[in-house]
This record gives C-alpha cells, sequence and structure tokens, in this order.
C-alpha cells in the first residue's frame, strides 16, 4: 500500500516515515501543501496522512482541494488543535479521520489500517488463489494449509498481486503501490523480489502462480475463490 505523507515538522515527519515502512508501506514524504497537490494529481495513493498547520497552503484547504481535484483517498488529518470544532472542520473539509498531536505510533498505524479496510472491501477479506491464502487481518501467508514467512515487502508484494490476479502488473504499477516515490523501476530490484517470492511460493508445487511475462511485466494466474 502506498501512503502519501504531508508533514513539515521533520522530527513528526521522519519519525512516521519510519515506522510505516518498516510495516511495509510505500511512503512519499512532502513537507509542504504544494508539493501535496503535485504529487497526489500523478500517482494514486490508498491514503493521505495530512498536517493541518503547513507552510504555503494549509491542511484544511489543501483536503478541499485534493476532494475538489476527486482525488478519493482516504485522508488522516494530523494537529495539535484538538478541540471539538477543529475536528469538526477538518471532516467537514473531507477528511476521513482526525487524530491529535502528540499521538502513539501504534495508534495511527491502527487508523491507516482502519481507513484501508474501510475503503477498500478487498483489502478487509481474505484473498485466495487456488490453494494460496493470504489474510490480512492475522498478515498471514499460506499454500496448501502450510504457512509461508514472509518479510513485510514480500507480503505487500504478494498481496498487490493477489489483489490483481489474472491481470498484468508493470513494473511501474509495482513501483507506485509497493516501494517508494524515488524507485526507479528500470532496476532489478522488483525482479529480485519476485523471485524471492517465486521460491516461497512456488518452488516444489505442481502448478505455478507467479508468471513473469517479459517486456510486459507480472501476473499472479490462477484460479480465485471466496473466502
Amino acid at each position: 500500500m502506498r501512503i502519501l505523507l504531508v508533514e513539515d515538522e521533520r522530527r513528526v515527519a521522519s519519525f512516521i516515515e519510519r515506522g510505516l515502512k518498516e510495516e511495509g508501506f510505500g511512503v512519499d514524504l512532502v513537507l509542504d501543501g504544494q508539493g501535496a497537490l503535485y504529487l497526489s494529481e500523478i500517482n494514486p495513493y490508498d491514503v493521505i496522512i495530512l498536517d493541518v498547520m503547513l507552510p504555503s497552503k494549509d491542511g484544511l484547504t489543501l483536503c478541499r482541494e485534493f476532494r475538489a481535484k476527486k482525488i478519493a483517498a482516504p485522508i488522516l488529518m494530523l494537529t495539535a488543535k484538538n478541540s471539538v470544532k477543529d475536528k469538526v472542520l477538518g471532516l467537514n473539509a473531507g477528511a476521513d479521520d482526525y487524530l491529535g498531536k502528540p499521538f502513539e505510533f501504534e495508534e495511527l498505524l491502527a487508523r491507516v489500517r482502519a481507513l484501508i479496510r474501510r475503503n477498500t472491501k478487498a483489502q478487509s477479506s481474505t484473498l485466495q488463489i487456488e490453494d494460496l491464502i493470504l489474510d490480512p487481518a492475522a498478515h498471514q501467508v499460506k499454500r496448501a494449509g502450510k504457512e509461508i514467512t514472509l518479510t513485510s515487502k514480500e507480503y505487500s508484494l504478494l498481496q498487490y498481486l493477489m489483489l490483481h490476479a489474472n491481470q498484468v502488473v508493470t513494473r511501474t504499477m509495482i513501483s507506485e503501490h509497493v516501494w517508494n516515490e524515488d524507485l526507479d523501476s528500470f532496476t532489478n530490484v522488483i525482479d529480485v523480489y519476485i523471485n524471492y517470492l517465486r521460491r516461497k511460493i512456488d518452488e516444489g508445487r505442481k502448478k505455478p502462480l507467479i508468471h513473469t511475462l517479459r517486456g510486459t511485466g507480472y501476473m499472479l494466474k490462477g484460479k480465485s475463490a471466496a473466502v
């Protein structure tokens, strides 16, 4: 999942960015409203974390502009202003949730995950392709009933492939949703992680699920099942 983080306090921004990356999220960090608006128009995001007090363009104004431009990503607003009036202003501007500063990272993470689940039904449902099962709630992957241990990045990549099962996904699509804004989609990093997954998911199996389409991208191919 890819997150746009808009926060001008560098210490806070670094803390949030580091924590989200450790949880397997791709994070694009910007320090001002203009930069955030630009990135939101050229990249798809699963969640936007937006500070209210920003230079050049405040968070409330920016939130309204996101919605005016039909940017539908859930928005979590961060601010030191914790009055009911301030929260109402944020929600009326188009925000989906509101978190006051200071906060514990665990709460921010829980709110981000809740927004993702709320925004996309597929994210809250167990995914199954053939005998491969990914359970987001338990953060668990199994094939043929056997649990498979994945790193955070491997898990995020597999989840993205499963959400787009039987569809071609390009390196650019993967880099946008699983990695950060600055990843060069022409490097071999994505190929390396695809190979990591292939060894864990397909090696020793009669039916491989992960396929490379030369010159195009990748496909996780198989019969899906409702779980």
